[in-house]
């Protein structure tokens, strides 16, 4: 009976947020109570259970997990070295197994480990030895490290953007490892490094641009001797040295063939790479274009302080902006301040308070603004994702009245890459004249099919799509749109475990 270790270590940072990450940042799971989560919720681990229960010959192992209750700046060295510490103790007391799927994100930093994916992977093998087989899923805006792909047998990636394929990530990863298990296919993969950092609707997977390479990938993954292929468009806000774009192509002992197909790839992308942009509006702009919208709801996207991408969350920039323009209309918005949260609780429903809003995490970009708002609502912060069913957990929540501004206000960040966090706390983004959207992109649906425009903000935040301001240190260079001339010589880096 093949015994299947699972683990989990999962964070995307924003190296420029200079609110550290901690340790209570995370959801931490042990053993069963691992297994019996990742039943109710459509992500990697959930789609790789469904897997591994249709065989009935193999036993899953649940050894550990630790999992971004929100994305944020980089982890503290503290918190890292003591979810490090678990995860490895964790393999080193399970019983022995055959074969190791790990779930992990591919944008963690630490302060002084930047590749902590890596150095996981790399720590599991001294534990384990070299023959047993480890199977890593990871986020496309991963940045694929040498290290991850030397001490892991294959790769497997996510397909969409907006991510609809979590659980069909897990899926492919567990059928991957339990034909490794088996002997059937002996893999080696082919990276290419391309110098190019993107943004922009032209990495929608599903109308863009990049959704051709993908298309490529896909190709690749299921054709002769494929075993998994995708790309890798890295997180620009978590600047590591290795920060870059990467294809990857795995097949069965072919090494001519994984070569071939990522060059094309990676080819392919950069012919497309330029038009991989957002165009931005300053505020100013915003304001006017918000103000000439009379009919539907207008999108006031922040991607600068994109929570899942790990910005801080507190950013007033809109709001201020709004407000200095006399903005009229009814606009709903989410801000991250404990400090108003604690004011608003101890005043209770219905009371009128005066407070500030924002810069508390991010003191440097963000200024606190004095508001006099009424507590609408108070909440736990507790609450499950629409789009997989994921806990989130915001701390103490409050919802504030600013006259026409309706202000979401929690304790911490959580990711907002879907409506959850506005539905949970009694408000329907549909009601309003404006609402924020602090994410890049979220499925069709959420905003964009019904939204009457969707405006795109040159707000400062430490997720900007601008990326020239945000001042990168530690990624290659030269490397786009950082630098004007950026040459790309395609060349594949073989990887084979023997």
């Amino acid at each position: 009976m093949p015994k299947i270790l699972i683990a989990e270590c999962k964070q995307e940072v924003s190296t420029f947020n200079p609110h550290f990450s901690g340790y209570g940042d995370f959801g931490i799971r042990r053993g069963r109570e691992l297994i019996d989560y990742h039943r109710t919720v459509r992500n990697e681990i959930g789609g790789a259970l469904t897997v591994f229960d249709a065989v009935s010959d193999v036993e899953t192992i649940p050894a550990y997990s630790a999992f971004f209750i929100s994305s944020g700046g980089t982890l503290a060295k503290a918190a890292w070295e003591r979810i490090a510490g678990e995860f490895l103790d964790a393999i080193r007391t399970a019983p022995p197994v055959d074969g190791v799927y790990f779930c992990m994100h591919g944008a963690m930093a630490s302060e002084e480990e930047l590749d902590p994916e890596g150095w996981l992977l790399a720590e599991t093998r001294k534990i384990l030895g070299d023959e047993i087989p480890i199977v890593v899923s990871l986020d496309l805006h991963g940045i694929l490290t040498d290290r991850m792909v030397e001490h892991s047998n294959a790769i497997v990636a996510y397909h969409t953007y907006p991510h609809v394929d979590f659980f069909e990530t897990g899926e492919r990863a567990a059928r991957l490892l339990l034909k490794i298990v088996a002997g059937e296919v002996k893999p080696v993969t082919a990276k290419v490094a391309i110098p190019a950092l993107v943004r922009g609707d032209e990495l929608i997977t599903a109308t863009g641009r990049f959704g051709t390479s993908i298309r490529m990938a896909q190709a690749a993954e299921t054709g002769p001797r494929g075993l998994s292929a995708g790309m890798f468009i890295g997180n620009p806000f978590t600047d590591v040295p290795a920060l870059q774009t990467y294809s990857f192509v795995v097949t069965d002992n072919d090494v001519e063939r994984a070569t071939r197909e990522a060059l094309q790839m990676a080819q392919k992308f950069w012919e497309d790479h330029t038009a991989m942009q957002v165009p931005l509006v300053s505020l100013n702009e915003m304001a006017r274009l918000a103000a000439a919208q009379t009919k539907g709801t207008v999108a006031l996207v922040d991607a600068a302080d994109a929570t899942s991408s790990g910005a801080s969350g507190d950013s007033n920039a809109i709001l201020r902006k709004l407000m200095e323009t006399c903005y009229p209309g009814r606009t709903l918005l989410p801000i991250v301040d404990a400090a108003a949260v604690k004011v608003a609780f101890a005043a209770g429903v219905g009371a009128r308070i005066e407070t500030t809003i924002g810069g508390t995490r991010d003191s440097s970009r963000f200024q606190p603004l004095s508001i006099s708002a009424t507590v609408r609502l108070l909440s736990d912060g507790r609450f499950r994702s629409e789009s997989f069913g994921e806990e989130w957990l915001a701390g103490p929540t409050v919802v504030l009245e600013a006259n026409n501004f309706t202000i979401v206000t929690s304790s911490n960040p959580v990711n907002l890459y879907d409506r959850s966090f506005y539905l949970a706390h009694g408000q329907n983004p549909q009601r309003f004249d404006a609402v924020v959207v602090k994410s890049p992109h979220c499925q069709h649906h959420m905003y964009a099919g019904w939204c009457a425009e969707m405006i795109h903000v040159d707000a400062p935040g430490s997720s900007s799509a601008n990326l020239p301001y945000l001042g990168h240190r530690r990624c290659p260079r030269p490397i786009f749109p950082l630098d004007a001339t950026v040459a790309f010589t395609p060349e594949a880096k073989i990887f084979q475990r023997r």
